[in-house]
């Protein structure tokens, strides 16, 4: 069976308008099923000075310009916002946008060596918490914190009031309208690689991601395919019930080796393939996407 497809537009070093652009286009385009975000606040190449739009509120603005497109952002960092305000936040977004929301999440910022997935330097999040005020975790204790996040977020979405007390977080009689359009609330979508995040997946996703090539090779794409499958024959859940995403930088010059990827990624069983775009972003870079990229595989 073919893959499909989304695309991100990462917001940095790229104006508003340029991604308003782009998603536009991509709402017209029926093989683009969905179109992603980032949740950073400073840049990870380029100029340290160039411009970056913060997630959540770029996604608010173009979930009303919007109409078909799923939307989400890969991945909120689950160190910046308390999960409650989280919660708030992506059930209005998912009322306006008419129920289009996929709740991307991830740990966010955690002590992590130099040279993490490919990415050369230290670990960016040093810098980036750092300027904002934010502190990062153990990876454990990452973990553990967006373990307690899903709990407060599906109970935010399903509960009419309810407390919550644990190990990081506590709630006293939470409420929430409205909820969410989607029943149960936005699907969820979990991105990372580590063996305690996959066994998080197995237990709560609807979604994995996981970054392509350059950053992660396939032998190890193909390693945490099979530690997924592991985690989830662990607890009895079938792993066809996950979908398997992988992000990949598309090459404007070599469309040939993006598809090569592509290819190759379907192979090993992922199921979606999100189409990142190099800055600067082309005129008509989604007709440029589907015909060189995605009608290949239909």
């Amino acid at each position: 069976m073919s893959p499909t497809f989304g695309l991100k537009t990462t917001p940095m070093h790229v104006p508003y308008a340029d991604i308003r652009r782009v998603w536009l286009e991509a709402d017209e385009e029926p093989l683009i099923r969905d179109a992603w975000l980032w949740d950073h606040f400073l840049p990870l190449a380029g100029p340290k000075s160039g411009d970056v739009l913060e997630g959540w509120t770029l996604l608010t603005a173009l979930a009303a310009q919007t109409t078909r497109l799923r939307l989400g952002l890969l991945v909120t960092s689950n160190r910046i916002r308390p999960p409650a305000v989280l919660g708030k936040i992506a059930s209005t977004l998912d009322v306006i946008s008419g129920g289009r929301l996929i709740m991307g999440l991830g740990a966010g910022g955690t002590h992590q060596p130099a040279g993490l997935s490919g990415i050369p330097g230290p670990n960016p999040a040093i810098e980036e918490y750092a300027a904002y005020g934010l502190t990062l975790v153990p990876p454990g204790e990452g973990v553990d914190r967006l373990r307690e996040t899903i709990e407060i977020l599906r109970r935010m979405w399903t509960e009419e009031e309810f407390d919550f007390h644990g190990r990081y977080y506590s709630l006293e009689r939470n409420r929430n309208s409205p909820k969410p359009i989607q029943p149960d609330g936005p699907p969820l979508l979990i991105g990372g690689w580590g063996n305690r995040m996959l066994g998080l997946v197995a237990q709560y996703a609807d979604q994995w991601n996981i970054g392509g090539p350059p950053h992660t090779d396939f032998e190890t794409l193909a390693d945490r395919i099979r530690r997924l499958d592991a985690e989830c024959e662990r607890i009895g859940r079938d792993p066809a019930t996950i979908s398997r995403s992988l992000q990949q930088i598309v090459s404007y010059d070599d469309p040939a080796a993006t598809r090569a990827i592509v290819e190759k990624a379907a192979g090993l069983g992922f199921d979606h393939l999100v189409l990142s775009l190099p800055r600067p972003y082309p005129e008509h870079a989604v007709r440029w996407l589907v015909r060189e990229i995605i009608d290949p595989f239909h």
